[in-house]
């Protein structure tokens, strides 16, 4: 009976690793205290899946920030800005490269695949000295070890690391990051080694970039990588995890042909193709991790519809050959169901977080070996069939709507240079406008007065008054820095998507379903389990509240359909892009009456639209076609005079550059700054575009202070490839997370730097 977990979430049932992180950056804790967090966190989840019976358990996927930059740190790959000075790597150079310090920038952030994780990027070239330069995936499997739970350590796969790494600085476009392989290949000779001497019997190697588009040239890296590793993997059973994806035929030769290899992991949930191939062709002899538990929703697994999934691959792969396994790493769903105390019994039943995910995988591989608990199945078989036929699910009114949809591609009915004509007579700005993505510091003392409103502790009047008078510290604060646009600073908001999925009806919220987006920034994912619509105006008070105080114009600030989507958990009882339509149609009824209270310029964020892009070239354009399409319908209704901004944050936008221009936005504002200015790129090979466009000046997820001179050498830069009368200076990103002693001179300097430039341009005409 053999079952397997691909990773866990680090971060704690009630996030205690967030909290212990932030307290030690802000130094109000040692590395001791942090360190002591850490262990008894590995070592609570280590003993859990060992008291479920997990045979396979595994380690080194716990982290202090984020498996990649564990990676980057194991390989000794420091850039040089970080004066490393070659010892094990400490606290001091790891938390730089994931945040920068006072003197240095952090790493490029990016998105792991399509989730709503972020990776720090590797920066390589041919000069990296490589070094093993830190020994935790040894120093954990020894710490379980001793603990009495023999685990299965976890690297990323040296193939992936190098895909997912990008050319350093100074570093020609065109180097081949592959050409590094033989180079890291010896540092993963010294960890196995090592992992060898102290026991361990099996290692996984992930290998997720297996599930992308690659060519002939990529695909024999991995043959190389493993050809190389052979010898020194000798004695070891060794799993390759791929998730997130069908492999391609290309791609599932290379994996089951790789030398010295015993098992593969594959992703059956998002996967669907991939049983196919592995009923035609699974190699003799060989184990198969069998992903059949999802990694990446919160819903209770079908546990009769995967048994038969198990029971048909068994007869392909041999009975005592199949693992039971979930779909990827657990990372990406809630911790644990037992902590939601708020959720109604119904709903409750239909789901399951990590903790509980845990309990299936085994419930299953027991089932499989003849040891099926009758009633653990079928009360699970009860609760599938309640969510099929609760009414709570099902709204006639909704559905109809969003069927109609279909007819139309709801544009505008006037162009963009049209409408900015429209817009500049009633708006008046100057040119390089200046603005802020939307949120403004939250401080403790608004956290306090959210959460006793929440709990009844405080009246709704008194709420409502400490609310206006925190955005009218906002206000004012925007007016004594001279910004064009103003926002309210969301002081109302816990979640630029949970506040509106609190608002609309078809959606379910937990109390401590979080997880982890980057760092200790974690997100607690509303569950949509039903039809969507919209019930009564969700911030029409506070915006026209905050517009009263100002005759400058105000930003209404919402969340775009296809965000919502990507960053709740959706169900998955029909396709995404319906119940995306329902949304947008409730977005635009929040738009519409928007403009009616007078607000004229309104920004609809769409930061997670490039997230939601498959992993597959082959289904981009079905997909971009519907999220287009559905920040469209939000907006179509407003007259030409009402602007509507949209924002987009980390992501490479390059390559659906064209469906941004598609979403036909008045201006979009958009991240720029960490990503080294790729953005840019764009506008140098000659894209044309029309509407108004705001690359980030600086990086807000850094608590550096940039200069005025910095900020207006960025400036300079977008219009050396953007028009003046199209280009906004703002942040990359909403200033939620950091303080107002961050906030106050940054913003400062990139108002001064905005003006700097306004004068050069007059004086140069």
């Amino acid at each position: 009976m053999a079952s397997h977990i691909v990773g866990y979430p680090r971060m704690g049932p009630k996030r205690e690793l967030k909290f212990a992180l932030e307290s030690f950056w802000d130094k109000k804790s040692s590395a001791e205290d942090l360190q002591k967090v850490a262990s008894d966190l590995r070592s609570s989840i280590w003993k859990q899946m060992a008291d479920a019976g997990i045979k396979y358990i595994p380690s080194n996927t716990f982290s202090y920030y984020d498996q990649v930059l564990d990676t980057t740190a194991m390989l000794g790959a420091v850039p040089p800005r970080y004066g490393w000075n070659g010892d094990e790597i400490g606290f001091d150079t790891y938390f730089s490269m994931a945040r920068g310090n006072a003197s240095v920038p952090a790493m490029e952030m990016t998105k792991w695949f399509d989730t709503n994780y972020h990776f720090i990027v590797p920066e390589l070239g041919p000069d990296v000295n490589f070094s093993y330069a830190s020994h935790k995936a040894v120093d954990e499997y020894k710490e379980a070890k001793a603990l009495g739970v023999d685990t299965v350590p976890i690297l990323i796969g040296p193939v992936s690391y190098l895909l997912l790494s990008k050319p350093a600085k100074g570093v020609e476009k065109t180097f081949s990051l592959l050409s590094l392989l033989p180079k890291i290949i010896s540092i993963y000779k010294e960890v196995i080694s090592e992992l060898k001497a102290a026991g361990a019997s099996w290692i996984q190697f992930d290998e997720p970039t297996l599930v992308l588009d690659l060519d002939s040239h990529q695909l024999q890296a991995f043959t190389s990588a493993y050809a190389d590793l052979q010898s020194s993997l000798s004695g070891l059973n060794v799993l390759i995890e791929t998730y997130f994806a069908d492999l391609t035929t290309e791609a599932y030769n290379t994996l089951i042909g790789l030398k010295g290899v015993t098992a593969y992991g594959l992703d059956l949930v998002r996967g669907t193709q991939t049983i196919n191939l592995i009923k035609s062709n699974f190699p003799k002899g060989k184990y198969l991790f069998a992903g059949v538990v999802d990694g990446r929703n919160i819903w209770a697994n079908d546990l009769a519809s995967s048994l038969c999934t198990l029971q048909e691959l068994e007869a392909v792969v041999g009975k005592d050959k199949l693992v039971v396994s979930t779909s990827c790493s657990l990372l990406h769903t809630a911790v644990d169901l037992v902590n939601e105390t708020k959720l109604d019994d119904e709903i409750k039943s239909w789901l399951a977080f990590a903790a509980q995910k845990v309990v299936e995988v085994n419930a299953l591989a027991k089932a499989l070996a003849g040891q099926k608990d009758e009633a653990f199945f079928s009360a699970n078989a009860a609760a599938q069939a309640s969510r099929k036929s609760s009414p709570r699910v099902t709204n006639e009114a909704v559905q109809k709507a969003a069927a109609a949809l279909r007819g139309s591609d709801h544009r505008r009915a006037t162009n963009v240079s049209a409408r900015l004509d429209a817009q500049q007579k009633k708006l008046n700005l100057p040119i390089l406008p200046t603005t802020t993505i939307g949120s403004f510091p939250q401080t403790l003392e608004l956290r306090r007065v959210r959460r006793e409103f929440k709990a009844n502790k405080i009246s709704e009047d008194n709420y409502v008054k400490a609310i206006k008078e925190e955005i009218k510290k906002v206000v004012d604060l925007q007016e004594e820095l001279d910004i064009d646009v103003l926002v309210h600073g969301e002081p109302e908001r816990n979640d630029m998507v949970e506040y509106f999925g609190e608002q609309l009806s078809g959606f379910a919220f937990t109390v401590n379903g979080w997880v982890q987006s980057y760092g200790s920034r974690c997100v607690k994912p509303p569950i949509i389990y039903g039809d969507v619509s919209r019930p009564k105006p969700m911030t029409v008070f506070w915006s026209s509240t905050a517009q009263s105080m100002t005759k400058r114009p105000m930003k209404g600030m919402l969340t775009g359909p296809v965000t919502i989507l990507n960053w709740s958990f959706v169900r998955n009882d029909q396709p995404r892009f319906e119940t995306c339509y329902q949304i947008a149609l409730a977005i635009k009824d929040e738009v519409e009456d928007l403009e009616k209270a007078g607000i004229n310029v309104i920004q609809i964020d769409e930061a997670a639209l490039r997230e939601g892009l498959p992993l597959r070239k082959s289904e981009h354009s079905f997909y971009l076609k519907w999220a287009v399409h559905s920040f469209r319908i939000t907006n179509c209704g407003v007259q030409d005079t009402t602007q509507i901004h949209t924002h987009m944050c980390y992501s490479n936008f390059n390559d659906i550059i064209h469906s941004i221009i598609d979403m036909d936005a008045d201006v979009i504002t958009i991240e720029n700054s960490r990503s080294d200015e790729k953005l840019l790129s764009v506008f140098r090979e000659g894209v044309k575009y029309g509407a108004g466009i705001g690359p980030g000046v600086y990086d807000i997820h850094s608590p550096r202070i940039p200069s005025t001179e910095e900020i207006a050498d960025r400036i300079n830069k977008m219009l050396a490839v953007l028009e003046t009368n199209i280009l906004w200076v703002n942040p990359d990103c909403g200033l939620k997370t950091r303080k107002y002693a961050e906030v106050n001179p940054a913003l400062k300097n990139m108002v001064t730097a905005a003006k700097l430039i306004r004068t050069q341009l007059a004086s140069a005409k």
